[in-house]
């Protein structure tokens, strides 16, 4: 993650809200050649810079999309490339924070630090979380199965079973301690909770039928890319109303089989989604000059402000999307998603959640 070096010295997170710059640089997971190429340990992260084009350019509603193919021509050597899973011995240890979440972080270096200052024209440094991690502190984002008595809040949806979360969420025993100890047990509890970097939980899912009402809102020749509102699982809201994830609390999908591929035994896994996701002034940013858009496509936050604040949790932002948990994956390390996959909406909730992450 980046974080500007403020001449006080203290560091300020780098988000697309307050540095609609970052959306110049592009990112990409190169794997390892065989036979390793299912080694993460082995994968490279590349990571491109897409010059903006001049700046008298008319570009209202959008770059043309010659100024687009001129830029992507320009980009071949302008590149970072790092591994993805970095070797931390005798990188400087920062302590650095994302929405109030503190965590004990890697500094990447001199190398890094000073190609992504002379992008930005101000000092930045790049930190790789390694064996640090960050604190849910919301209560009601965390699925309801994954919180005991001692961590509190109220249950979400139905719903069963516990297990290991990945690598992001550690398991909590039922029950509370018992005596004097009660206090001490239930910070206990909560600190077994964590996520990486990402924003307040290791996953957000979004829908197309969602974004085509979006689209609705703004003139056809101002299309709206769902890279703008950045989720990582995407369903096609097949059979569902726009909006309808609102009300969604779990999904379980089915991976795609291949031809040739032995069915296995347990390939079903759920997804448990527990919050709304408010957005902010991200939605505006034009990814070509990396700046906030001119013209019909720097409006697509206020297209939703009139009545997307469905959250009185957040009741000054709009909601696309919802925050997700993976469940249920047994002893896997990973599990696998592929475009095609079929999802099924396998549990709706009676009443939307309500955002209580402290801000």
């Amino acid at each position: 993650m980046l974080f500007q070096i403020q001449p006080s010295g203290q560091v300020r997170k780098m988000q697309h809200s307050s540095f609609p710059q970052c959306a110049l640089f592009e990112q990409q997971i190169i794997p390892s050649p065989p036979p390793d190429n299912n080694d993460p340990s082995k994968a490279t992260l590349q990571i491109r810079y897409h010059p903006p084009p001049p700046a008298d350019l008319n570009l209202k509603g959008g770059a043309p999309a010659e100024v687009v193919a001129a830029a992507n021509a320009s980009i071949d050597n302008d590149m970072l490339r790092i591994p993805l899973q970095p070797d931390v011995d005798g990188l400087e240890r920062v302590d650095v924070s994302l929405h109030n979440s503190g965590a004990a972080a890697y500094r990447m270096g001199e190398r890094c630090d000073k190609w992504f200052t002379e992008r930005f024209g101000f000092p930045v440094m790049l930190v790789y979380l390694g064996d640090g991690r960050r604190k849910v502190l919301g209560t009601a984002i965390l699925p309801a199965e994954f919180r005991s008595e001692a961590g509190g809040g109220e249950k979400v949806g139905e719903g069963g079973g516990g297990g290991w979360l990945l690598s992001l969420v550690g398991y909590v025993a039922p029950g509370v301690a018992q005596g004097g100890e009660e206090e001490k047990e239930k910070e206990k509890e909560k600190e077994k909770h964590w996520i990486t970097f990402a924003d307040v939980a290791p996953l957000l899912v979004t829908s197309e039928s969602s974004l085509r009402e979006v689209q609705t809102r703004l003139p056809a020749e101002t299309p709206v890319g769902m890279y703008k509102f950045r989720p990582n699982i995407v369903v096609d809201g097949e059979g569902e109303e726009a909006w309808a994830e609102d009300f969604w609390g779990e999904l379980t999908v089915t991976p795609r089989k291949f031809s040739g591929e032995e069915e296995e035994e347990g390939g079903k896994w759920r997804l448990l989604l527990t919050s709304n996701c408010a957005r902010c002034t991200s939605l505006n940013v034009d990814y070509v000059t990396g700046k906030q858009a001119a013209g019909e496509l720097g409006t697509v936050l206020k297209k939703l402000m009139s009545d997307r604040r469905v959250d009185p949790g957040v009741k000054w932002s709009p909601v696309f999307g919802r925050y997700a948990f993976p469940g249920d994956i047994g002893d896997e390390a990973w599990v696998s998603v592929r475009v095609g996959d079929e999802v099924e909406v396998s549990n709706r909730i009676a009443e939307r959640t309500v955002w209580d992450w402290p801000m």
